[in-house]
């Protein structure tokens, strides 16, 4: 999904709430940590990967139709069947939590968005 797939996972990460207190600084270290371990968690299990992936693709389309504002039922449709698939899969709640903390534009938020994104290696394009 390349840079595709990191666009959806920052709307995605922006569309949730986040769990850590507002103004706090993020331990980078243990967001990779956490990050790589999500990513593990999610990578080994078939069926919460085929969630992910799931997730991932209609993101992608909620937001073309976003995009398109002759489309916006269609979004809010997609944005309902994301919310629904994020209940079947809490890590996806967890990934969000670290991307609301990331600094994207710093060194070590990239690497961290990375992590997350090689997630989307194993979805089909």
């Amino acid at each position: 999904m390349g840079t595709r797939g990191l666009l959806i996972v920052a709307i995605l990460a922006i569309s949730t709430s986040p769990l850590y207190a507002q103004g706090q600084q993020p331990d980078t270290a243990k967001l990779k940590t956490d990050a790589r371990n999500i990513v593990g968690i999610i990578g080994a299990d078939r069926a919460k990967n085929q969630t992910y992936c799931k997730m991932m693709d209609l993101s992608w389309q909620m937001n073309e139709a976003a995009r398109q504002k002759v489309q916006k039922k269609r979004a809010k449709t997609l944005s309902q069947e994301i919310v629904q698939l994020r209940k079947q899969l809490p890590e996806f709640v967890v990934l969000s939590d670290i991307l609301e903390q990331l600094d994207l534009n710093s060194p070590d938020g990239r690497e961290i968005a990375l992590i997350i994104q090689s997630l989307n290696q194993s979805c089909p394009e």
